[in-house]
Order: structure tokens, then sequence, then C-alpha cells
């Protein structure tokens, strides 16, 4: 016969943790993605003059090579490998 059951009364290990899965399901889990953009990206996004010159880049390069008057140079994409794979 024991006298003294300490620690054991009215312990249910299991008891309590369906308890904290009951809770963790009855809250709401929201989780929302957050993207922030500095003020400088978006003061160049809101530019447009950088956006009308490689518009009219693109164009001219268009055109260039619709025509057929596009031409490539060999020794600038060498020296630009070169240097790209120096440094």
């Amino acid at each position: 016969m024991k006298i003294n059951n300490l620690g054991s009364m009215g312990v249910n290990p299991y008891k309590r943790s369906l308890e904290k899965s009951a809770q963790a399901a009855q809250k709401p889990q929201t989780k929302e993605d957050k993207v922030e953009i500095s003020a400088k990206a978006i003061d160049l996004q809101q530019s447009n003059e950088i956006t009308k010159a490689r518009q009219k880049k693109v164009q001219a390069l268009k055109n260039q090579v619709e025509n057929g008057t596009y031409t490539i140079d060999p020794k600038a994409i060498a020296k630009g490998l070169l240097d790209f794979y120096k440094k």
C-alpha cells in the first residue's frame, strides 16, 4: 500500500499533448508573404529615361538583325570573355 503517491496523481502526459494539439488546431494559422522594395529600386523602376533608352537600343538592334546589317565583333567578344575569366 502506497501512502505517499507523489507526482502521479492527476498527471497524464498524453492528455496534455492532446490538449496542446487541439489548441493549436483551433488557432487559425495565417502566414503572409511580404516583399519590401527599397526606395532606390522604386525610383529605378519609375524612371522613364532608362526604359526609353533601352527600348531605343533594342529597336535599333532588331532593325539591324532584320535588315541583315548586324555585325558581330569577335575581337570584342573574346576580350570580354578574357576580362571576365581573368577576374
